[in-house]
C-alpha cells in the first residue's frame, strides 16, 4: 500500500493541534511555576502526528493490551503528553492546570498512577529498553498487530544504556518498534556534545541496523510521511531523527539556552498571544481529530498471569546436596510448563544462573540480552507491562549493581519483575570481589515494596520461584552457587514473610540466625556447640524482606535474648541489620553480628567462609562472647 499524503485540512488541523499542545505546556507550567514548557515545545509537531494521525488507541481503556504504547522517555516533556491525552478526550483539558499539585496524579514527571501511563519515567536513559520490551512481546509472543513507539531526548542519547537497548531492538528485528529522537540541540546547562548535527546521528543509528530517517521536527507533513515509512519497513526498527528547536515557535526564547525547566513567567501571555495567532480557522470548542481506533487491529490474545503453580513439587531426598541456582533453573522450568506467560531473560550467564533449564525446553521463551544489564532490566520492565508476561531477570547477584536505578524506576512504574541474583558472597570462592554479591540484599531491600527471598536449600528456592511468579511488584531470589544439603521435605509449606525454625530445644541459650550458606554454618556450629553443654536455636529467614520478626523475637526471647546473625554479605543494609531493625523497639536482646567485613580476595570457598569470620569456627566464638555479657 503506497504512502497517500495527508488532506490540506488535515495537515493544518495537526498544526493546530500542536499549537495548542505548546499553550496548555505553558499554562499547565505556569500554574504550577515550574515545569518544562520549551522541552515540550520542541516535540509539539511529533506528539500532534502521533497521537492524531498514527498511534491506534483506546481513549476508554488507554491500557488496551491491544492498541500501540507510546513511552516518554524524556519525562521531563510530561505536560505535553498529559495535554495531548486531554486533546484526545481522555479528561478534561481544564485538570491540566493541577499539574505537579499535591491532590493531582499529574506529577512532574509521568508515573502509572496515571491509568495512561505504563511507566514511570524520568530518570533517563530508560525508554528505548522498555519500549524494546513492550515491542519484543508484541511480535513475539502476543503476536499482534500494536506498534511501539518512545521518543527520546538528544541530551539522554548521551547515556550508553540507550545504545544497548538500540542494539537489541536491532539484533532482534523489532520493527513494530519505532524510536523517536527529539534532536532540540540544548541540554540543561548547555548545549549537546552533537548539537544539530543531524548527519551523525543518522550514521550512528544506521550502523546499529536501524532505518534511520532525519526528517524536519516541525514539518507536520514531512512527520506523517516518516511514521508511514516506519510502519511499513520489515526486519529492522526505525528511527526517526527529528530535527527540532527548544521553545519552538516562542518569540525570544525559540533555541536560547537558559530555559530549560522553567516556566515562561511574564512571558507566556506573548507567547501564547503569537501561538494562537499562527492557528488557522482554530477554535478552542472545535474537537481536535480523534485518535485511530486500534478495533481493526489483530488483538493481542488474553492472557492469564495468575495462579501460577510448579508442574510437580520439588522431588528431593533430605541430605541431597544440590545448589539453589541449579534448583532455581528447575522450578523456573515447571512454573514454566504451567504457563506460557513465563519467560526468562539473562546476560549471557545462563549456564551459570542455570536460566538455560527453561530455554532447553521452551527456546522461544527465553530472551537473551547479552551482557547489558541495563537494558536487561528495562526490556523486563517493558515486558512485564499491561500484564502481558511474568518475567525472571537472572545474572550474577553483583551485576544487578550496575542496573539499580532501573530496579528504581522499575518500583515506581509499579512493576512485576522478578530478578534472581546467583553467585552471591565470599561462598562463590576463586572467581574474588568483582563476581561476588555482597551488596544485593541491601540494594533490594531498599527498593520500596519489594520482596527478598533468600532461600537456603533446593526445596526451599523451588518455592521461591513460585512464590515471588504471584508475588506483586519488585522479588528479589538471592541463590548460591555451592552446592547445599536438603534440609526441607519435599510437602513443606513456605510463605512470603514466615521463616522456619530449623533446630530446637527447651533448653536453647541463644539463637542462630543464617540464611543461604551461612545457615549450614549455624547448624555446624550448633553441633560442635551441644558437645560442650551449649543449645543453640536456629532460623532460617527464608525472606530478609518481609522479615518475620514476630518468629525472631518469639525465638528470641525463648533463648534468653541472645542472638547470632551470621551472613555472606556486608554489614550494611543486609540480614544482620534487617533483624537489628525488627529488634530495635524490644528491650533485653542482645544481638552479634558476623558480616564480610572488608573487600575479600580469591580463594576456596570454605577458606574464604573462615577467613572473613561468617564460618562455624566464628559462630561458636560469637556465642561464647554473647553468653558472657
Amino acid at each position: 500500500m503506497s504512502y497517500h499524503k495527508p488532506e490540506a485540512k488535515t495537515i493544518q488541523e495537526l498544526r493546530n493541534i500542536a499549537h495548542r499542545l505548546r499553550i496548555h505546556s505553558i499554562t499547565s507550567t505556569q500554574a504550577s511555576k515550574s515545569g518544562h514548557p520549551t522541552s515540550c515545545s520542541s516535540i509539539a509537531e511529533i506528539m500532534s502526528v502521533l497521537f492524531f494521525n498514527t498511534m491506534r488507541l483506546n481513549i476508554k481503556f488507554p491500557r488496551d493490551p491491544s492498541s500501540d504504547r507510546f513511552v516518554l522517555s524524556k519525562g521531563h516533556s510530561a505536560p505535553i503528553l498529559y495535554a495531548a491525552w486531554a486533546e484526545a478526550g481522555l479528561f478534561p483539558v481544564d485538570d491540566l492546570q493541577n499539574l505537579r499539585k499535591i491532590d493531582s496524579d499529574l506529577e512532574g514527571h509521568p508515573t502509572p498512577r496515571l491509568n495512561f501511563i505504563d511507566v514511570g519515567t524520568g530518570s533517563l536513559g530508560q525508554g528505548v529498553a522498555i519500549a524494546a520490551g513492550m515491542a519484543y512481546v508484541g511480535k513475539n509472543y502476543d503476536k499482534a498487530d500494536y506498534r511501539t513507539y518512545v521518543l527520546v531526548g538528544d541530551g539522554e542519547s548521551a547515556e550508553g544504556s540507550i545504545w544497548e537497548s538500540l542494539h537489541f531492538a536491532a539484533y532482534y528485528k523489532l520493527d513494530n518498534l519505532c524510536v523517536i529522537f527529539d534532536v532540540n540541540r540544548l541540554g540543561q546547562s548547555e548545549p549537546t556534545s552533537l548539537q544539530h548535527h543531524m548527519d551523525v546521528y543518522r550514521k550512528r543509528l544506521d550502523a546499529f541496523g536501524f532505518n534511520a530517517l532525519v526528517v524536519d521536527g516541525h514539518d507536520v507533513e514531512e512527520l506523517c510521511k516518516a511514521f508511514y515509512e516506519a510502519a511499513t519497513t520489515k526486519n529492522k526498527p526505525t528511527a526517526i531523527i527529528a530535527k527540532t528547536f527548544k521553545g519552538k515557535f516562542f518569540p525570544n526564547i525559540e533555541d536560547l539556552e537558559n530555559w530549560h525547566g522553567k516556566p515562561l513567567g511574564d512571558k507566556a501571555n506573548e507567547v501564547i498571544k503569537h501561538l494562537e495567532g499562527l492557528m488557522v480557522n482554530d477554535t478552542t470548542n472545535i474537537p481536535a481529530i480523534p485518535p485511530k481506533s486500534p478495533t481493526k487491529l489483530k488483538p493481542a490474545p488474553t492472557v492469564n498471569i495468575t495462579n501460577v503453580k510448579l508442574a510437580s513439587p520439588p522431588n528431593y531426598k533430605l541430605g541431597e546436596q544440590v545448589a539453589t541456582r541449579l534448583a532455581y533453573g528447575t522450578a523456573l522450568a515447571k512454573i514454566a510448563q504451567n504457563n506460557d506467560r513465563v519467560i526468562a531473560l539473562d546476560g549471557d550467564t545462563k549456564n551459570s544462573t542455570f536460566s538455560d533449564k527453561l530455554k532447553q525446553i521452551f527456546p522461544e521463551r527465553y530472551i537473551e540480552c547479552f551482557i547489558a544489564e541495563q537494558n536487561l532490566v528495562g526490556v523486563a520492565i517493558g515486558a512485564a507491562c499491561r500484564d502481558r508476561t511474568i518475567p525472571f531477570v537472572s545474572t550474577f547477584a553483583t551485576f544487578f549493581t550496575r542496573a539499580f536505578d532501573q530496579i528504581r524506576m522499575g518500583a515506581i512504574s509499579q512493576t512485576n519483575v522478578n530478578f534472581v541474583g546467583s553467585h552471591c558472597g565470599v561462598s562463590i570462592g576463586e572467581d574474588g570481589p568483582s563476581q561476588m554479591g555482597l551488596e544485593d540484599i541491601a540494594l533490594f531491600r531498599a527498593i520500596p515494596g519489594s520482596t527478598v527471598f533468600y532461600p537456603a536449600d533446593a526445596v526451599s528456592c523451588e518455592r521461591a520461584v513460585e512464590l515471588a511468579a504471584n508475588t506483586k511488584g519488585v522479588c528479589f531470589i538471592r541463590t548460591s552457587r555451592p552446592n547445599t544439603a536438603v534440609i526441607y521435605n519435599n510437602n513443606e509449606v513456605l510463605q512470603v514473610g514466615k521463616g522456619k525454625v530449623v533446630k530446637q530445644s527447651g533448653k536453647d541459650q541463644v539463637l542462630l540466625i543464617g540464611a543461604g550458606v551461612t545457615l549450614y554454618e549455624c547448624l555446624s556450629a550448633a553441633a560442635e556447640l551441644a558437645e560442650n553443654g551449649v543449645h543453640a536455636r536456629i532460623i532460617d529467614p527464608f525472606t530478609i524482606k518481609p522479615l518475620d520478626a514476630k518468629l525472631i523475637i518469639e525465638n528470641g526471647r525463648a533463648a534468653g535474648g541472645r542472638v547470632v546473625v551470621v551472613e555472606d554479605h556486608y554489614q550494611q543494609g543486609g540480614l544482620g541489620e534487617a533483624v537489628m531493625s525488627a529488634l530495635a523497639e524490644h528491650r533485653d536482646f542482645v544481638v552479634k553480628h558476623l558480616y564480610v567485613p572488608s573487600v575479600p580476595r580469591s580463594g576456596p570457598p570454605n577458606v574464604l567462609i573462615d577467613m572473613y569470620g561468617i564460618s562455624a569456627r566464628s559462630v561458636v566464638n560469637a556465642v561464647a562472647a554473647v553468653l558472657k555479657l
